[in-house]
Order: structure tokens, then sequence, then C-alpha cells
């Protein structure tokens, strides 16, 4: 079967097509599993979405999802591989109708007619969150589903995507915004004070604890904790934090007076938690109370025309009086960015304060040559037609024979003055 359109945006909804995985070989013959969601687990495990009982297969094997370019396969670093024909896969795209083979199973993944419609904000931006793209956008009503309820969050997105941005949206919309909002980089917890940074200690419990000290539980009564990079967690320490999910009370370190604290979890990752459980480097039990709730912050690369919008945002942020240079906008729309928000950021703050040159053209891929090349001509091209026109759209429009909504988009792009609603 050749490939199928899985994604389409029309008008304040996304829809997504909805897809069925069936065991069509193997001990489990006919079972078979719909996508509630875009997304769907296939593993031994009892959260598994297709939940087999092949012991060649690991407990969280691999996912398959639908997105804009298709249908993604990704093995969730499984023990005995995920194969399609004889090509072992760690992430591929496939079509509707692929077999692929999980130990002794083999399943076939197929698109169905129907569609999962899936909201999508009429805003650009939530909280300090800004993107006008349709994955942004879909994220913003989820933002607000999960602020509704009290329930654990578990946020995944890659590194720089905007994943403590997320949590602040949260707590500001739920009921427990008047109380602290307490954020924990587990990445940067030392190992031999991890336990007091979370739980507190009390005087003389070690080396260097002159005083009781409330940890970031207690700091977050009635509030939220956000722990971020949660993946990052000891495993020591795993244990400890389930009993505190599970029990809403803590233990500082030198007592065994067990501490009620009233606190909603927000945790992050920038890795796949059921890749390290397949690793067995974070506990099954844990991911599990974590993942109540689950949220995905999409990479810049999915967001199609945020880079532009994130661009002019940052500039006015290091140069409010300034309209960014369209030569440095054409370098950055060029670009890729792989660090995702913070790495644009980064580069527009450091092209506000030192001054922006282009890359040498030998630099560039032909991909991103050529885009700068068509950047430019268009710049100078749709300025020259303004200028010619008065700045007026409609005039401009039908002298070029284009859509005068095309238009008004070239001129936002480039800073350029119209008279947008001169229709003379």
């Amino acid at each position: 079967m050749g490939p199928v359109n899985t994604v389409s945006v029309r008008g304040r909804a996304m829809f997504v097509r909805r897809f069925e995985i069936v065991v069509v070989d193997g001990p489990q013959r006919g079972q078979r599993a719909v996508a509630e969601e875009d997304e769907l687990t296939v593993g031994t495990a009892i959260g598994a979405g297709l939940r087999l009982s092949d012991g060649a297969v690991s407990r969280l094997h691999c996912v398959v999802r639908v997105g804009a370019r298709g249908i993604e396969l990704r093995d969730l670093g499984s023990t005995n591989g995920t194969f399609v024909g004889e090509v072992e896969v760690a992430r591929a795209y496939i079509r509707s109708g692929t077999r692929v083979r999980l130990g002794a199973t083999t399943i076939a993944v197929t698109v169905l007619d129907d569609e999962i419609e899936q909201p999508l904000a009429a805003e650009d931006r939530c909280g300090e969150l800004l993107g006008a793209s349709p994955a942004m956008r879909r994220l913003y009503p989820l933002i607000e589903q999960c602020a509704a309820r009290d329930a654990t969050v578990l946020v995944h997105g890659e590194t720089g995507t905007g994943k403590e941005l997320v949590a602040e949206a949260i707590h500001a919309r739920s009921a427990r915004r008047s109380r602290p909002l307490v954020v924990v980089d587990c990445s940067a917890l030392a190992r031999q004070l991890a336990e007091s940074e979370l739980f507190g200690h009390v005087r003389g419990a070690f080396s260097g604890a002159d005083a009781d000290r409330d940890g970031a539980f207690a700091e977050a009564d009635g509030g939220t904790i956000f722990l971020d990079e949660i993946g990052e967690l000891p495993l020591e320490l795993q244990p400890l934090l389930l009993r505190a999910i599970e029990n809403r009370t803590v233990r500082r370190v030198g007592t065994t007076e067990q501490r009620a604290v009233d606190v909603r979890i927000i945790a992050a990752s920038h890795r796949d938690l059921r890749v390290e459980v397949n690793a067995k480097r974070f506990r099954a039990d844990l991911y599990y109370r974590l993942n109540v709730l689950h949220l995905t912050v999409p990479p810049l690369r999915e967001r199609d025309g945020d880079v532009e919008l994130l661009a002019r945002h940052f500039w006015r942020r290091f140069r409010p009086a300034e309209d960014i240079p369209p030569a440095l906008l054409a370098g950055l729309l060029a670009q890729s960015w792989p660090g995702n928000v913070r790495e644009l950021c980064n580069a527009v703050e450091r092209s506000a304060a030192v001054g922006w040159t282009p890359p040498p053209a030998a630099e560039l891929s032909y991909g991103q040559a050529r885009e700068r090349a068509v950047q430019q001509f268009e710049h100078a091209w749709v300025a020259q037609l303004m200028a010619a026109h008065g700045d007026n759209l409609s005039k401009a429009a039908r002298a070029a024979q284009m859509g005068r909504a095309h238009l008004r988009t070239l001129c936002q792009r480039y800073g350029l003055r119209s008279k947008l609603d001169d229709e003379s």
C-alpha cells in the first residue's frame, strides 16, 4: 500500500488518522488494538497499548506513532530488536500494511479511514510558550486539560523545547496557582545530597547538616513540584520518590517521622523513559506512577513557521526599538536548530549583542544556500513591488497576479509596511 496522508488541519482542529495493530502470526494471532491517540506502545507490560505474552518481546518493546510525515515505528531499546523483513529497525517511517516482527510475533500496522479530532487553540501563545504552528496550538488545549486536573503529569521533549515553560503554564492555570511552584533539576543533584534536597534533613543527620532543613517537597506543600530531567534521578532514590508519590508523605534524612505533603507533581525528561525502563535504569513502577497524564513538546523542526515568529519575538526582547534585519532572519530560517528554541534564542541574543555576519555560501549545504538566495530575491522583489504601488497591498497583489493573503504574509515575513485595509 502506498503512502497515506495521516494528519490534516481543517479549521480549528487537527485530524489524525486512526490506526490499528493486528497480530498476524505468533502466540496471540488475531489479537488487535486500535489507537485512541496518535501513538500506541507494543510490549508485554500491563500499560502497553497492545499487550503480548511472547517471552521474546520486551516490556515496552516498540511504539507506533502517526504524524505529519506518516507512520513512525521506533524500537524502545528492546532486548531482541524490531524487524521489518530482515532489517532491524531503530526508527523508520513505514507504509500502511507493513508487517513488523517482534520475537516470535508478527504484527501488521494499518491506517484506518476514521480520524481522531484534536482541537487547536486560536491563540499563538500559552503563558510564556509562543508558537502558531498546528503542533503548538495542539499542545495548548492539552495544557489546559492538565491544569484542570490534579493528576501527575509527565512531560517529554528534546532539550531546549520548553518543558519548564509547560510546567509553569500548567501550574499558573491550576487551582494551586497561589501556592509555590518548586523546580528541582534532577540532573544537577549531587548523589550524596539528593535525598536531602528532595525530602529535607534534621540537624546532625550528616556532616555539614548544621540545622534542620525542609526539602523541595515540603517547600512545595499546597503547590506544585516540577522534577526536571527525572530520568537522571539516581536509581537508589527512585523507591523513595515512588513512596512519596503514592503516600504523599516524606521522611527527612535523620528521622523516622513521616510528614504529610500536599503537592501536585509534574516531571519532565528529554529521554524516553520507556527506553530507560527496558535498560533497567528507571523503575517501571515509578514510570507508570508518573505517566498518568502525558504531554510531548514538539521539536522546532516540527513547528512550521515558528522559527520566524520566535526570531522576531526574541529580537524585540533584545533590541526593542528595531526590527530584525531581513538578512539575519533569512539566515536563521535557512538553518536547522537541533538545540530547539533555546538554541535559536541564544543565536538571536548573540546577534543582537555583537552583530551578525551571514556564513559564507561555501559553508552552507545546497539546500541552505538555495533557501538563502530565494529569500534574498523574495525580499528585494516584494520591497520593490510594494514601493511601486505606494504600499497598497491590493494594488500590488493585482499587479503581481498573486493572492492578497500570500502577499500580506510575505510583507509580514520581511517586515515591510503595507496598507492592509486599503482596497482601492
